[in-house]
């Protein structure tokens, strides 16, 4: 272990030097998911305005989940291996010069291109500021801290697509980039100013074996359940006989070779990490804790991001509503949200996660139970005031179950503790649109057949896929009475790093 700079502080207080780099993380975290969230409400105009057909276009967000699912499981070997500010000025400057790329493309290629170098330094943002937060945070104010990091993951997707829409609106789609890019600049000259080198670092080799092999493991999945997600009847190629390559027919073969490559991934590290070597270490599962709050953010994680890719195009489809109105449905419940992670971190420092999960994840799986009664007569103020509850649910479950999860780890493995958190959430996410999409999508196509209406069909679609949600729920609320708060680092068996 090679010194570095600033101590990591762990006493009653936070060092100064340690909380101003969380604040640059928190700055930069958001501006990087806030960008992430703007471009799909974007891609219709895109395609309008490039002249590119539905299924190229969709490739400006594809590329960027994918880009992400490879980058993210390599985070846990990155933030030991280079210090905090070397780690933070490559990543936003990748963000930066993609946005820049982005600002004048003159096509499609060149746009992509962008999109793939901004998700590559988006990657990094979380698991580092999650893992600068456990480094600098004293147990005791650690819940928190980490709400701040809650409030960055809810409110930047809130405001993304109701920013996208008012700029569409006024000013054409370049302005998407042009207003992120002096914010992402500010940002980076403020690290290069002010960020601070935290802990240590470990002189290890980079495994290009384990590179490739979590490149066509985590990215073959995610695409794999994307394509699951398209809804059957897509094209996406042609054979040898000049027929359409089902959507169904890629999506199994990417999830089989991801999981194969996923297998071939796992043995690769449970084999360096003897050495300490692993590009994510898998020594963080043998946390009871963490294991247990990995397992309740993935079904949550899938239930969320499920349902709030369902429930626009419920409410557009089958209610009725033109976009904005179903984007103001959805802001209040994903605004409330951000704001009380702060307000559940407190709580979670002052009576531990319990009394916080318990109530929160059953919240969540009652509101889930709920929409799959809808109909399509459903008033929208009642499925507003069930969004927002939703909401509440999932702030008093992610700030606990991040804050418990890391805390349960050797200071040595919170890196890749937060990659793991990171890239089964990024999984989980697409899992969830990909299932839920996919029954609403095989339910509008019965339905036509059969000369259903469309708000008819969509609704019996969305109440199916709405209680897959709940049912995943379930899993979560009962997982939640074993979730306890971790002792001091320092005092976590030594066991977990043998």
């Amino acid at each position: 272990m090679t010194p570095t700079g600033t101590p990591r502080a762990h006493g009653e207080q936070i060092d100064p030097a340690g909380m101003r780099v969380i604040w640059l993380l928190l700055v930069a975290a958001f501006v990087a998911i806030l960008n992430e969230t703007t471009m799909g409400i974007a891609i219709p105009v895109l395609n309008e305005d490039l002249g590119l057909p539905p299924e190229l276009g969709q490739w400006l967000t594809s590329a960027f989940m994918l880009t992400m699912a490879i980058v993210i499981p390599t985070t846990g070997f990155l933030l030991r291996r280079f210090t905090t500010r070397q780690v933070f000025l490559a990543a936003m400057s990748a963000f930066s010069l993609g946005t820049l790329l982005c600002v004048v493309a003159p096509g499609f290629a060149f746009l992509l291109f962008g999109r793939v170098v901004q998700a590559a330094g988006t990657g990094v943002m979380m698991p580092l500021l999650m893992t600068t937060i456990m480094d600098v945070a004293p147990l005791h104010s650690r819940g928190r801290i980490m709400g701040r990091a809650s409030l960055v993951i809810s409110l930047a997707p809130a405001i993304g697509p109701t920013l996208s829409g008012a700029v569409l609106d006024s000013l054409g789609w370049r302005w998407l980039f042009r207003i992120i890019l002096p914010i992402a600049l500010l940002a980076l000259l403020a690290g290069a100013r002010w960020m601070t080198n935290l802990g240590d670092t470990v002189r290890a080799p980079i495994d290009v074996l384990s590179i490739v092999a979590s490149a066509f493991a985590f990215g073959g999945i995610v695409y794999g359940l994307s394509q699951l997600g398209g809804g059957e009847g897509a094209g996406t190629g042609a054979d040898a006989s000049g027929q359409g390559v089902s959507a169904s027919t890629v999506a199994t073969i990417a999830l089989v070779a991801g999981g194969v490559m996923l297998g071939l991934f796992a043995w690769r590290q449970l084999s360096l990490q003897r050495h300490d070597r692993a590009l994510l270490d898998l020594r963080v599962f043998r946390s009871g804790i963490f294991t247990l709050s990995v397992i309740m953010m993935s079904a949550l994680a899938l239930s969320m991001f499920g349902t709030l890719t369902l429930l626009p195009q419920y409410l557009q489809n089958v209610v009725g509503l033109d976009p904005l109105q179903a984007g103001v449905i959805l802001l209040p419940g994903s605004v409330l949200m951000g704001l009380l992670g702060p307000v559940m971190g407190r709580g979670y420092d002052a009576r531990g996660p319990r009394p916080l999960l318990i109530p929160g994840s059953i919240l969540v799986a009652a509101s889930l139970f709920y929409y799959a009664t809808v109909t399509e007569t459903t008033v929208w103020w009642v499925l507003m005031l069930v969004q927002t509850g939703m909401s509440v649910g999932m702030a008093m479950s992610f700030t606990p179950l991040f804050s418990a999860s890391l805390g349960s780890l050797q200071r040595r493995l919170y890196s890749h503790g937060s990659a793991v958190l990171s890239t089964l959430q990024q999984v989980a996410g697409a899992a969830g649109v990909a299932i839920l999409i996919a029954i609403y999508s095989t339910a509008l196509h019965d339905g036509a057949r059969d000369g259903v209406t469309t708000a008819i069909a969509g609704a019996s679609g969305a109440r199916t896929a709405f209680l897959a949600a709940a049912f995943v729920s379930l899993l979560a609320a009962a997982l939640s009475f074993f979730v306890r708060k971790p002792e001091e680092p320092d005092e976590v068996t030594s066991e977990l790093v043998r």
